[in-house]
């Protein structure tokens, strides 16, 4: 239940909104239940008057049921539009919430999630959790003031009436929510799992495709996931088994209270305590009274749903951040130099060094170019000058101060990095460019695009910079993202450029074009370039080449340096 209350505690900047939502459908409840009450009273009291000849006063009465009417109709549009408002905040501040506590976990603890288990958290897991609201904290609220006022209402009649129809309303309001939450508490927690897996399963199997029908392993994968959809279905049946039992007990203790209330209310009217209409008012409040412990099992039965939910939620936004965060960060210096000294990092405790005692210096306006072969290290050392991770052996300085010392987002704000995998959104080649420097003018695009070799690309289409690349680029080939990528990350105003492959999947003659063009750019901007690499493009040009292997600098030279020691030149 703790997570409950830790989501209940993210819900305090909305309790007015959360109040105002339990406060209107409290309001229709009694509306609904005076209309029905009063209607009843009404009706047998113009019977009555009629069969006797006598007179009456039907505006008043008839004044007040047109009143319930129009409040219990009001009141539930109004309900409704504002509980939904809650909800719809509510979600959304949830989502940013668990968004800003993701954020410091990428990439490095996020790595160990697949991609669908991630969106099924943001999507479907935060979904779920405006069931805490609307199914619990809403009919839990008005269920518990309304009871009391029933009571009290009887009690005026006879106490009888109030302890006998207040029991049964415990009855269906306490005691069959609590057995069927209890009953289904397995089968709401298996839901929550079940579907989880259901959408990790499928997201990875349509990423994959490719793979799976060229090794003929489709057939096996979908036997998967339907085994997973029939497990989500058998505890769905469960789910709604248990509901329907449920419906059935509080429909049974509302009949029961309907003929208690009949039975002890006759002896009253014989003995002229009770007026007859008013026994037609009695039965009919005490029908419409478990309206307001009607939506108490579901409520309930979804508890488990929510806990579940919730504790995949907090599990992953607590979990510890790759990097600490200093609590007094540096200002960042004026003078952008990196140097690593002696450093080493493993991936876990008793995992081997994938980079080992790497000592380097980048200074501004240097180019230096890290060339080895896949697997040597090299994104590895990316991600620790992005402070992504942090060395585990060594140190890595700025200006000559630890980089430890300085914030993760300050220091990444000064670093453009095109990294091995990039992502292009579903939006115009102008827009994805504009993500990395968005007071960039159409002069400056065209020369970026002109610089990458993408310019005749633009110029060929209807809508040129406005074209529409696509989800993750499809419309474009693997070269021409590669290119649009490349082009975003040098638009960014940047002392140090890191660039992981950048010429992969373009052609040789090409990508010496695309080097020669950086490395003019850089050297006129006075940036400090970090090239990464297995591929010789452009190699001639930097003023320094370090090689890798299996995480250790093994030479370090100019460019007569990679025939010399037999470097890689491709994967």
């Amino acid at each position: 239940m703790t997570g409950l209350w830790r989501l209940l505690r993210l819900f305090r900047p909305y309790t007015g909104w959360l109040l105002a939502g339990v406060g209107l459908s409290l309001c229709t409840l009694l509306a609904n239940v005076a209309l029905l009450a009063l209607s009843g009273w009404f009706i047998s009291a113009m019977a009555i008057a009629g069969a006797a000849g006598a007179s009456m006063n039907y505006f008043t009465p008839a004044a007040l049921i047109r009143a319930a009417a129009i409040v219990r109709t009001g009141g539930r549009y109004a309900e409704r539009l504002v509980t939904h408002e809650a909800t719809f905040r509510l979600l959304a501040a949830l989502r940013v919430w668990f968004y800003r506590r993701l954020e410091p976990l990428a990439p490095a603890v996020l790595e160990g999630y697949h991609s669908g288990d991630l969106l099924s958290r943001i999507r479907a897991d935060i979904d779920t959790l405006d069931q805490a609201y609307l199914r619990l904290l809403v009919p839990g609220l008005v269920a518990l003031l309304a009871v009391p006022l029933y009571g009290l209402f009887l009690w005026h009649y006879d106490a009888r009436l109030a302890v006998f129809t207040v029991a049964l309303l415990l009855v269906a309001g306490a005691v069959v929510p609590w057995l069927v939450q209890w009953l289904g508490a397995r089968a709401g927690r298996r839901k929550v799992e079940l579907a989880a897996a259901l959408r990790t399963a499928l997201v990875s199997d349509l990423q994959g495709m490719g793979e799976l029908l060229v090794y003929a392993a489709a057939e096996r994968h979908a036997g998967q996931l339907d085994g997973i959809g029939a497990a989500l279905v058998r505890e769905q049946r469960t789910l709604s088994g248990l509901n329907g039992l449920a419906q059935g007990a509080v429909g049974l203790c509302a009949n029961l209270a309907q003929w208690v209330v009949l039975v002890l209310a006759i002896p009253l009217v014989s003995a002229h305590t009770l007026a007859p209409p008013d026994l037609a008012l009695l039965v009919l409040f005490a029908l419409a009274a478990f309206e307001a412990v009607l939506p108490l099992p579901l409520a309930l039965q979804s508890l488990g749903e929510v806990l579940a939910a919730a504790q995949r939620i907090f599990r992953l936004a607590d979990s510890p951040a790759a990097v600490r965060e200093p609590e007094h960060p540096r200002e960042l210096p004026e003078r952008f130099t990196l140097r690593l000294e002696d450093v080493s990092f493993r991936y876990r405790a008793q995992a081997p060094d994938v980079l080992q005692h790497v000592s380097l210096t980048l200074a501004p306006g240097e180019a230096l170019a890290l060339v080895g072969a896949s697997g040597s290290g090299k994104s590895t050392l990316v991600s620790l000058l992005a402070r992504f991770r942090a060395p585990t052996g060594g140190r890595i300085l700025l200006d000559g101060e630890p980089l430890a010392q300085f914030a993760g987002a300050a220091l990444r704000a000064r670093l453009a990095v095109l990294p091995q995998q990039t992502h292009l959104f579903n939006t115009t080649l102008r827009d994805n460019l504009l993500l990395a420097n968005p007071a960039a003018g159409a002069q400056e695009l065209e020369a970026i695009c002109r610089l990458v070799l993408l310019e005749d690309f633009v110029r060929a289409q209807p809508e040129g910079l406005d074209t529409l690349v696509g989800e993750t680029g499809i419309r474009l080939s693997g070269g021409q993202a590669r290119r649009v990528a490349l082009a975003r990350a040098l638009l960014k105003e940047a002392p140090v450029l890191v660039l992981d492959e950048p010429t992969e999947g373009i052609d040789a003659d090409s990508a010496r074009r695309i080097m020669a063009g950086i490395l003019a750019r850089v050297r006129a901007r006075r940036q400090a370039l970090l090239l990464i690499t297995h591929q010789h493009a452009g190699l001639d040009q930097v003023d320094r080449i370090l090689v890798i292997a299996h995480g250790l600098l093994v030479a370090s030279g100019a460019h007569g340096l990679l025939q010399a020691t037999d470097a890689p030149a491709g994967n």
